[in-house]
């Protein structure tokens, strides 16, 4: 299967993921012209850029023909509301005066809504800006209503983000793993006071992914960056066996002692038929449907491949619930904990399994009720694929007809 690995040892922020992903494209120059016409005015240029003797990319969002200032770690512009807006002369941002942006929700809505890429990549930008506005409303304690984006509503992070949806688009990975994320640690100055590192936004982000503080002063992954990585981000933990066949280097604009620098491996790794799974299971008869059901949601927010529930006879005759939690072995201690956390069980049994699964995938038809995402599987002599449940239950709505008759008439088509 397809892998794409991104070794996030310095962080992560909106142009170094979009770098790195550009430097892998089997046709940079359409992806360019696509992303050169989406605006009129901005431009994006992929430069030559050095970093501790390691060369890669650094792509330029041109404003009018100005260079904009950047999403970068160390250099970050954050997502907050006006209140929180960050000077620019602090230590770790820009050394020059920058105009502040400040742009709602809606605002962003409506870019995205009229740019020319595929509808999947307006849908993908936008999942992305949502969990940034409800990552700052829990933060600052506001309604999602209220919040402004500060700097990522500029511009220049609306073409990182699109950027970044489109370029996976067009790699279209099964699968995409990330590597644990260096943060930085210390404070940042900002307009009214200080603020710790990771940003308060940031920290709601990486909620269930892997990260580690490290013994760089700074902020070196950014609310976008952290966005991006808890979107397409689907397993967490160090590189696994694959064999690559292109690597791409986003270059930041800072110089460190490290290298600053994202990498994106692409290249084949084992089918998951051969993968090791963990089975995570207690035995439970003292919780209700309605808090099993929130523990259940919570373990999957926080990474579980699967949680199932299923009844049994305990002893005594007591009726209890199986609860089983499937996830990676790296996700193991974290998940176990979290069970401990969230259910009533004293304790938890782990055991290694084998696994056969057939190869997914995800492809886009056009049908009478627009496109629609088709889930397909596959392996040796075997295809299936049935309609994304997301999308079908979006068209019945906006058609007013049943789930069961747009599900059907999709089925009939494919």
């Amino acid at each position: 299967m397809k892998m794409l690995y991104l070794e996030c040892s310095m962080g992560a922020a909106g142009d170094m993921l979009l770098s790195a992903l550009y430097e892998l494209l089997p046709d940079p120059a359409a992806w360019l012209e696509t992303m050169n016409r989406l605006i009129p005015g901005v431009s994006v240029v992929p430069r030559q850029a050095v970093t501790c003797g390691i060369t890669g990319t650094h792509m330029e969002v041109n404003i009018f023909g100005q260079e904009e200032g950047r999403d970068s770690p160390l250099s970050h512009e954050h997502e907050h509301e006006h209140e929180h807006e960050h000077e620019h002369e602090h230590e770790h941002e820009h050394e020059h005066e920058h105009e502040h942006h400040h742009t709602a929700p809606g605002d962003i809505r409506r870019i995205l809504a009229n740019l020319a890429v595929p509808e999947p990549v307006r849908r993908n930008a936008g999942i992305v800006y949502d969990r940034i506005a409800a990552a700052e409303a829990k933060a600052h304690g506001r309604p999602v209503e209220q919040i402004h984006f500060h700097e990522v509503g500029a511009l220049d992070a609306v073409m990182d983000v699109t950027g970044v949806c489109l370029a996976l688009e067009l790699l279209h990975p099964d699968v995409v793993q990330v590597s644990p994320v260096r943060l930085g640690y210390g404070q940042v100055r900002c307009a009214h006071g200080v603020m710790p590192v990771p940003a308060p936004a940031t920290a709601q982000l990486l909620q269930g992914i892997p990260c580690y503080a490290g013994d760089i002063p700074g902020e070196l992954c950014t609310p976008t960056g952290a966005a991006l990585l808890s979107c397409f981000g689907q397993r967490f933990g160090p590189m696994p066996v694959m064999v690559p066949e292109k690597v791409g280097c986003g270059v930041g604009t800072r110089e460190f002692p490290a290298a600053n620098c994202v990498r994106a491996f692409w290249g084949e790794a084992d089918g998951p038929e051969q993968a090791d799974i963990v089975e995570l299971c207690c035995h439970i008869d003292d919780m209700t449907a309605e808090a099993l059901a929130f523990a259940a949601d919570r373990l999957m927010a926080l990474g579980a491949l699967d949680v199932s529930t299923a009844p049994i006879t305990m002893k005594k005759g007591r009726a209890g619930v199986s609860f089983t939690v499937l996830c990676t072995a790296a996700d193991e201690a974290r998940l176990a904990k979290a069970v401990l956390r969230e259910t009533t069980s004293n304790g938890v049994r782990a055991r290694r399994c084998a696994r056969y699964l057939l190869t997914p995938s995800i492809r886009t038809v056009e049908t009478a009720y627009g496109p629609i995402r088709v889930k397909c599987a596959d392996g040796p002599e075997i295809h299936r694929e049935k309609p994304e449940y997301e999308d079908v239950a979006a068209a019945a709505e906006r058609s007013g007809r049943s789930f069961q008759q747009v599900w059907e008439e999709i089925v009939r088509q494919l």
